[in-house]
């Protein structure tokens, strides 16, 4: 007669998630104590954890876009290397992206967010991490970018900046990078993607969907 054999739930369990681990790469989702968006392009989905306890105000901003549907259909327009920039000059590496091509009558209409510097948050720019572009501090609504390489100079007192107040950065890429290096090494043209890179939407993940 043939033996059957049984496992006990939680071996069998495990068990499973060994299987899956080995034969498919997969691995157990992230828990996260933040918001979390995800950044849906044709090269693939980009995740980002956004830190709201250090930069409230401006995690709160770009969450108002991302609820309205704001970014759907935006894109991923402007891109800065090494080849594209001024020689001599301050360097920097980045891909940004809004709705400032794709509807731009719309960004009239949003209110700026306040100014949160590297100073008040401690958030850094270094590679991966998300910032928004702005004029005059105070003046961001829409458009933000991701940091290639590190960005010392886009931190408060840096010298991007003549007014030394830096850009305002609100979180972190934590899975997909990638796919953000991917998107940097498609066609530009005097810093610009040509054509640009669609952004598909940017949502919130399902269990994130909450007032931050």
């Amino acid at each position: 007669m043939r033996r059957r054999y049984f496992l006990p739930g939680i071996a069998c369990m495990a068990a499973v998630i060994i299987l899956c681990a080995v034969m498919n790469g997969c691995a157990p989702p992230k828990n996260y104590d933040n918001p979390v968006v995800v950044i849906e392009t044709k090269f693939g989905n980009i995740k980002v954890e956004l830190y709201k306890d250090k930069a409230p105000a401006t995690v709160a901003g770009f969450l108002r876009n991302v609820d309205s549907g704001y970014y759907k259909n935006s894109s991923f327009y402007r891109i800065l290397r090494k080849d594209n920039q001024v020689t001599g000059r301050l360097h920097s590496y980045l891909v940004q992206g809004g709705i400032w091509q794709s509807n731009p009558d719309l960004k009239e209409k949003l209110v700026p967010i306040p100014h949160e510097s590297t100073k008040q948050t401690g958030i850094l720019h270094k590679r991966g991490v998300i910032s928004f572009a702005r004029f005059e501090p105070g003046t961001a609504t829409s458009e933000f970018f991701i940091c290639i390489e590190d960005e010392p100079g886009f931190d408060y007192g840096g010298n991007n900046n003549v007014d030394g107040e830096g850009f305002a950065a609100f979180g972190e890429v934590t899975e997909d990078m990638d796919i953000v290096d991917k998107i940097y090494q498609q066609p530009e043209h005097q810093q610009r993607f040509y054509p640009p890179v669609t952004i598909l939407n940017i949502q919130r993940l399902p269990q994130q969907a909450r007032e931050p």
